[in-house]
């Protein structure tokens, strides 16, 4: 591979005398492993070849901004994490210990975080120190909008088949897999996208030059830094992945043997999870859950960078599109991007010794704060929680609505929990499940359901390194996956995830499922209800203290650690919270308990007191007339309530509408408002006569005065009594 002989000339002593194996002693017990830059070749457009310039994101703000956001693609974009990645501290905290652990470790980092700083030969040395000017601007308008298919495709433009052949004859090799920053570019400065300019513009586009390609709304474009392997490591085991293969380290200064990303140590599988989705097969109708103009979703683009109506540019005459795609690349991360900010204004100082002055990120407060407000909100599109109470147990069911597990990508520190509150009849807290300190960021994880993978080394590895065996967080060494119960998404299969290395491990989740249930015991018998809240946390406690104490290089882990802690300790999101009440007669004690106690008798054995069962009535001949409806509340005497033809025939809510000023409510979109706002107090069913029977007492209606029944099937409603 002549590709690889080129670029590696310009290394250290190290690679040139071809020490691969050799371990090199650091402070303390750990051994560095022997590893060259050829360890950590892979293929696709080499340093050095990249052909045109990769001009500055900035070149593009002329045009791309400027437009009310938000439209902009410059704007939304110049907040996102693509645009800070090569500002990011844990970025560089990480990039400092993957180069301790694996002598060039750091290749593996740089390639993706900053791809124009790689392909233009700045990843040597592999700490970042010659990284400089635009290669902190992450990854660009032109990384992207110059990176071409590497799977020959008719629907690809004419001029691809010859990249990619020019790329095998310079002796380099297409990956027909991407990941890990394996990324083919157009020499020539050619921007590509997914619309034909000429036909938007009358006498064509002139601008710049520009090809259309049906690439870039393809999930397997984004599998290009969200598929990362570790091609230091070989996979031993049968012709196809297995939860029992393992890895061994080559360490041989030689490229993987094969290229092949799936016999790599697989460190993230975003794409691969998504793959393996129902979503892969095509459009999953979510109704509209996940913004844009789109109802029904597919692609990674579908969500992450959805469409809207807008214009691309300012130039006037510009083609208001309803499928430009907004360039928010909404992730997960809600702490960064303010911390970026804060090294923009620590520029020149000992606290940041990242980037200087000229190359901070042109972000202001404002960008910085619409972005994390918009990551914040993108994470309660995520998931739905579901509550069931069976004697003194509480379920809580997470389901993943999103095309990946839950949580995904980058595993170190990221997790998401569950959090319960019991509370009794004055809203005091009985006990707490799954507790979160903000101030020590310390989680009490015994008692709760936390998603999570942890990874770890084999005794190979350990033997090498000194490290002991088992789960660390020592990414560019670890070759054992530990456990991984993260949710699976829509359309799992166990034969599927296997196959891309993805498969759950120290848990079971059946084909087909893609929600996971925790059963919350012994519910206290003074707890009258509970609220359940499900967070998710970028980055934990245990994660950044790894980065601050295993850093023996230099200072990037206390300052991502500093940064960590001055903005709020990576402040959990409260992706759901539900609401579930377990005391139906009102007096302060759980149902389950006051069966147990003998305060209430369950002659049918179904775990709900007596009182609150609904009782029927003698059957009436009623033929339907219109008349007034009798509502038995619990110890209140009957109402009676009417409306225009209002005779309910099935399922019946009452609602509390004292402060709905006159408003009614119809079916069952009606009621499932109701229910969002906590207005439902009550569903049963109609008997015979038409009549409700409903056991709220008094204490249990609060403060509400005007009821209101709703017939949820036909949608009529009876008129508003004041029960009082």
């Amino acid at each position: 591979m002549r590709i690889v002989k080129t670029r590696h000339l310009v290394g250290t002593a190290a690679v040139l005398l071809g020490v691969a194996s050799l371990g090199t002693a650091l402070v303390g017990t750990q051994t560095q492993v022997g590893t060259t830059l050829n360890d950590f070749f892979l293929p696709g457009t080499q340093p050095g070849f990249v052909g045109d310039p990769i001009f500055s994101a900035q070149d593009c703000d002329s045009c791309h901004s400027g437009m009310t956001v938000p439209d902009a693609p410059s704007n939304l974009w110049r907040a996102s994490m693509m645009a800070q990645a090569a500002r990011d501290p844990m970025f560089h905290a990480g990039l400092a210990i993957a180069n301790q652990d694996a002598d060039f470790g750091g290749e593996l980092c740089i390639r993706c975080h900053s791809p124009g700083g790689w392909l233009n030969g700045r990843s040597t040395p592999t700490d970042g120190s010659a990284l400089f000017g635009q290669d902190f601007e992450g990854i660009t308008c032109l990384v992207c909008h110059r990176s071409v298919d590497p799977i020959a495709d008719p629907a690809n433009p004419t001029e691809d088949a010859a990249i990619l052949a020019d790329l095998v004859a310079l002796g380099g090799q297409v990956p027909t897999m991407p990941h890990s920053g394996t990324i083919v570019m157009d020499p020539n400065d050619r921007r590509r996208g997914p619309f034909d300019l000429d036909a938007d513009w009358p006498g064509g586009f002139f601008f710049h030059q520009w090809l259309e390609s049906p690439w870039h709304q393809e999930s397997l474009l984004c599998a290009t830094c969200h598929d990362v392997s570790n091609p230091a490591y070989e996979r031993v085991g049968g012709m196809s992945p297995s939860a029992s293969d393992t890895y061994a380290l080559s360490a041989d200064d030689a490229p993987h043997p094969d290229q092949n990303k799936y016999n790599m140590f697989p460190i993230e599988r975003t794409y691969s999870e998504w793959s393996q989705s129902e979503f892969a097969l095509g459009p999953v109708e979510m109704g509209g859950r996940f913004g844009g103009n789109k109802t029904a979703v597919s692609s990674c683009q579908d969500c992450h960078v959805p469409d809207t109506t807008a214009e691309a540019c300012v130039i006037f005459g510009a083609p208001t599109r309803d499928d430009m795609p907004q360039h928010y690349f909404l992730g997960v991360n809600n702490w960064v991007q303010q911390a970026v900010l804060d090294l923009d204004a620590a520029v020149g100082t000992v606290d940041n010794p990242f980037y200087g002055p000229g190359e901070e990120s042109t972000m202001t407060q404002t960008d910085v704060d619409t972005a994390i407000a918009l990551n914040e909100e993108f994470l309660t599109k995520a998931a739905d929680v579901e509550l069931s109470v069976s004697g003194d147990d509480l379920t809580v069911r997470v389901v993943n609505q999103g095309g990946h597990k839950l949580p995904s990508g980058y595993h170190e520190g990221r997790r998401v929990w569950l959090n319960v509150r019991f509370l009794d009849s004055t809203d005091t807290l009985v006990e707490e499940r799954g507790a979160y300190d903000p101030v020590t960021a310390v989680l009490t994880t015994a008692n709760t359901k936390v998603y999570e993978a942890k990874f770890g080394i084999d005794a190979a590895v350990a033997s090498a390194t000194g490290l002991p065996v088992g789960e660390t967080l020592h990414f560019v060494l670890n070759n054992t996956i530990e456990f991984d119960n993260r949710i699976p998404p829509r359309g799992f299969t166990n034969a599927g995830f296997e196959s891309v290395q993805a498969k759950p491990v120290g848990v079971s989740y059946a084909d087909g499922q893609h929600w996971d249930d925790t059963v919350f015991d012994t519910i206290p018998c003074n707890a009258v209800k509970a609220e359940v809240r499900l967070f998710y946390q970028v980055t934990s406690k245990e994660y950044a203290e790894f980065l601050r104490d295993e850093n023996t290089t230099n200072t990037a882990g206390q300052i991502a650690y500093d940064l960590w802690e001055a903005n709020g300790k990576s402040p959990p999101v409260q992706m759901n919270l539900e609401t579930i009440e377990f005391d139906c007669n009102g007096n302060g004690v759980l149902d389950h308990c006051d069966i147990q106690m003998g305060t209430s008798f369950d002659a049918d054995m179904n775990g709900v007191p007596d009182e609150c069962e609904p009782t029927a009535d003698t059957p009436s001949t009623s033929t339907g007339t219109p008349r007034a409806v009798v509502v038995r509340l619990g110890g209140i005497s009957p109402l009676r309530v009417g409306g225009d033809g209002f005779t309910p025939r099935g399922e019946v809510a009452l609602v509390d509408v004292t402060g709905l000023a006159g408003r009614r409510l119809r079916g069952r979109a009606g009621v499932r408002a109701a229910r969002q706002q906590g207005l439902v107090l009550w569903t049963t069913l109609a008997d015979d006569a038409g009549d409700v029977s409903i056991p709220v007492s008094p204490r249990r209606l609060g403060d509400a005065t005007l009821l209101q029944l709703v017939d949820v099937e036909s949608g009529r409603f009876s008129n508003a009594v004041d029960w009082r």
